[in-house]
């Protein structure tokens, strides 16, 4: 038997983001790019502020990444979208402005960039996507490559005595005092997902308030470029990348107040990944 629900009972709960652009993907299966891109959009629809945000886009896998919001936008050169979007903010302080960008972009060519923001104190919002290889370029050794993990330009591993350890940013910037907001989270799994959600939207308040630099780190899979199924890139983060980049709040403004604060299913712990100042 066949039961008809008028219309006027359906409520949706799930729907195509406003800020994104319906256009086809060119991030490779598997890649978690999109989770983030998604994630960023619901927060600006949630926020309601589509009309005021400018985002900055990065050189590397998410040069692209304009094409997918449907938000105003700006391309920088290779590693500098810190510079960009703090003259933009100068320019048009009543606009939310934020950069997307890569371990390659943000660790490596743009590292100076993205300190001298932090140490300003600028009152931006980045979100740093981090797979620990260079992507688009052909899955080579980037700063946060892994001790041991092979890449197309270390083929025997990545060697600590001669390259060094992986550089763990958000550590990093949480100890410069114009750094206001500095917390990392990952997209493997569903609660993970959530929590770094739940992340994005502090980070945009923390800008709307006028509170200073903030900056998510967000793991993410590159299964292409590490030679791996989806479902197993999923499993390298969980259990590779998050012991090497601890899952946390790094830096979080005392005064700062987010309607998020109150208990959600967010909170549910995840058991596992190891804690970092009690964040799984």
């Amino acid at each position: 038997m066949t039961v008809m629900v008028p219309e006027t009972l359906l409520t949706p709960v799930y729907a195509y983001p406003e800020s994104l652009t319906h256009v086809p993907t060119h991030y490779c299966p598997g890649c978690t790019h999109g989770i983030a891109h998604r994630l960023i959009a619901e927060v600006i629809d949630e926020l309601g502020v589509r009309q005021d945000t400018i985002g900055v886009a990065s050189v590397g896998c998410s040069v692209f990444s304009y094409r997918y919001f449907a938000t105003d936008f700006a391309q920088a050169p290779h590693g500098r979208a810190p510079a960009v979007a703090t003259g933009i903010k100068r320019v048009h302080p009543d606009r939310l402005v934020f950069t997307y960008q890569g371990d390659g972009d943000l660790a490596s060519i743009g590292i100076a960039e993205i300190l001298h923001a932090a140490v300003r104190g600028d009152p931006i919002t980045v979100f740093f996507v981090n797979n620990a290889i260079y992507g688009m370029t052909g899955g080579q050794m980037a700063p946060t490559t892994l001790p041991g993990q092979k890449t197309s330009s270390s083929p025997l591993g990545r060697d600590a005595a001669t390259t060094g350890a992986p550089l763990r940013m958000s550590e990093l910037l949480a100890q410069l005092d114009g750094a206001a907001y500095v917390v990392r989270r990952s997209l493997h799994d569903v609660v993970h997902i959530r929590r770094a959600k739940k992340a994005i939207r502090q980070a945009f308040e923390v800008q709307q308030q006028g509170l200073g630099f903030a900056m998510v780190e967000l793991l993410s899979s590159c299964p292409t470029n590490w030679g791996m199924t989806p479902e197993a890139a999923l499993g390298f983060i969980r259990d590779e990348m998050v012991p090497a980049f601890p899952l946390g709040d790094f830096k979080v403004p005392g005064d700062f107040k987010s309607p998020d604060d109150v208990k959600s299913p967010d909170d549910v712990k995840s058991p596992d990944a190891p804690t970092a100042k009690g964040q799984a």
